[in-house]
């Protein structure tokens, strides 16, 4: 328990600083870091063809974040399906087959790592580091910028450009990108190459282990697997370099190591809260915010780990006396492995230290409604913008609540405005449990190891982490089929792409909106209780969606083990 409360106090104590420079980063007023970051900046600028002082309007920033991703995904795609034929293949793996390559591109450019494949054994180093590695870095990248763009339009206390647009994209992509990943990514990686991950580009090494006849070899894949990983922690990406990802000692070694990744999942998102308090003025508001998600962290912090601290009730009579270690490293235990488990899900990060399929059942409960949840810090840029899509829907009932006309910062909220969040926020439980009732019900396509209630937990976790754009899994499920690449798809676009754009262009409406002045019946969205009333809205919503579900899949199958 200390060690948890420890990388807490770790991550809280690393995020103010960094927020602070974040703030410089990202902020639109000239700074010290401009002398340094510029020239580099202007070199991209200029290859790329872009006017970084042009402000868009909130429809040509979606349509550039827009062109850009399915160029990514094209791109990627293509490398996938024959990085057989390019170089940086030592291992001489072959293409991937189509579905799961697109699968895969997809996935990545939607900052969700969600691998229906093994990584080390199906992807080239070209594949990795090209295609993944870039990925990794401009996903979380564009969820910085557009929350940056809603903050300057919206949030805001004296905006400069009224009315004139929403910012530059790419500006706000590069920025994210030079300023703040690739520095901090740099730091990570050395860290972790300090600790024994590898940072190579060898072909596998052929090994004999020393339990086995002199004869039998073991390949040990090899890359330049500390860069990716200290992105994937960095980026709330999640996919692995090796398939079991950090529960692999190549990719996470150490305790320190362990240390090192598991804060890295929380610190840009922690961070971002101060970094937008900074940059708006809104400090109350960000603190509330900050204030709300902690709740929310300690709590699923707090099931996860006394759910996995009870033995494994269908091992009772053939494990020693102790916590639930099926799944789990040794050397890391059942605390660290729910804390990686419960920061993985709370965020969109979805690596792995443990094997998730394998938590008790009311602990791998509280994992899927961190991702139904999805704004306990939540992705880089998109757990915030998450959580002011239900600040808005909790504004226009709370305004009618006291009797008023809805409004937002003094902006009134009309039809259109609820029309997109309400879209916006049911689009989860439409997808979700829509597609994962036509898996269940289409005879050999659901591809379960358990066909009881542990399979329909497999179904609806592997929907919601495709939705919440998490990526990690219930590894016993199937998912290397046309079915689960193709659904899953449908999900990863949505996931992202809707709940992060409706928010920009309801910002640029209300902020096209004249302001009322404060009245005495006006909601104070920085209060105490504002704050309880959103934390209301965000359980209320997610549990009458998907109770029933929860009771069917991993309630039922604990209830059935305690018999």
């Amino acid at each position: 328990m200390n060690d948890m409360m420890l990388t807490y106090a770790l991550v809280i104590g690393m995020a103010l600083p960094f927020g602070l420079y974040m703030a410089k980063s990202l902020g639109d007023q000239r700074s010290y870091l401009d002398r340094f970051f510029s020239p580099i900046e202007g070199v991209i600028y200029r290859l790329a063809g872009v006017n970084p002082e042009v402000s868009m309007p909130w429809q040509a920033y979606a349509t550039a974040v827009l062109k850009l991703h399915v160029l990514l995904i094209l791109l990627a795609w293509l490398t996938f399906m024959f990085q057989g034929r390019l170089p940086l293949n030592p291992d001489g793996i072959a293409g991937m087959r189509w579905d799961t390559a697109l699968h895969t591109a997809i996935s990545f450019a939607t900052n969700t790592n969600q691998q229906h494949y093994s990584g080390q054994a199906e992807l080239s180093h070209l594949s990795q580091t090209l295609a993944i590695v870039t990925l990794q870095f401009l996903t979380p990248a564009t969820g910085m910028a557009v929350l940056v763009a809603i903050a300057r339009t919206l949030l805001a206390k004296h905006r400069q450009e009224s009315g004139l647009g929403v910012g530059n994209y790419y500006r706000d992509l590069t920025r994210s990108s030079v300023r703040i990943l690739l520095p901090l990514a740099a730091v990570v990686a050395l860290l972790l190459t300090w600790q024994g991950v590898p940072a190579n580009y060898q072909a596998a090494h052929e090994i004999t282990p020393l339990d086995a006849q002199v004869e039998e070899t073991q390949r040990i894949p090899l890359g330049p697997v500390s860069a990716m990983v200290a992105i994937k922690q960095l980026g709330t990406n999640g996919g692995g370099w090796y398939g079991p990802n950090s529960s692999v000692p190549l990719e996470n070694p150490t305790a320190i190591s362990n240390v090192i990744e598991t804060a890295a999942i929380m610190l840009i998102p922690v961070a971002l809260l101060v970094a937008i308090a900074v940059m708006t003025g809104r400090h109350r508001l960000m603190v509330g915010i900050g204030g709300v998600m902690l709740a929310f962290s300690l709590v699923s912090t707090g099931l996860v780990v006394s759910s996995e601290r009870m033995p494994n009730a269908a091992f009772a009579e053939l494990s020693a006396p102790g916590g639930n270690m099926e799944g789990k490293e040794v050397r890391f235990g059942t605390d660290m492995s729910a804390l990686w488990g419960s920061w993985t899900t709370q965020t969109s990060n979805g690596s792995v230290n443990a094997m998730h399929d394998s938590f008790n059942p009311l602990g791998g409960m509280v994992l899927i409604m961190d991702m139904l949840v999805n704004v306990t810090f939540g992705g880089v840029g998109v757990g915030l913008i998450g959580f002011l899509l239900y600040l808005m829907l909790a504004a226009f009932i709370g305004s009618l609540m006291v009797g008023r006309a809805p409004e937002l910062f003094g902006h009134p909220l009309e039809t259109r405005e609820i029309r997109w969040i309400s879209l916006a926020i049911l689009a989860q439980p439409l997808i979700i449990l829509g597609l994962s009732a036509l898996a269940v019900s289409l005879p050999g396509v659901h591809g379960t190891t358990n066909p009881t209630h542990h399979g329909l937990a497999q179904v609806i976790y592997e929907y919601t982490s495709a939705f919440a754009n998490n990526g990690s899994g219930f590894e016993g499920l199937d998912d290397a089929t046309y079915w689960w690449n193709l659904t899953c798809a449908i999900a990863l676009l949505i996931g992202r792409f809707l709940p992060m754009l409706v928010p920009l262009a309801v910002a640029s409406w209300l902020a096209t909106k004249r302001t009322a002045p404060a009245g005495r019946g006006t909601l104070a969205l920085d209060s105490g209780a504002f704050m309880a009333l959103t934390a209301g809205v965000i359980v209320i919503i997610n549990l009458l969606g998907f109770l029933p579900a929860l009771v069917l899949g991993p309630v039922a199958e604990a209830l059935v083990l305690a018999q």
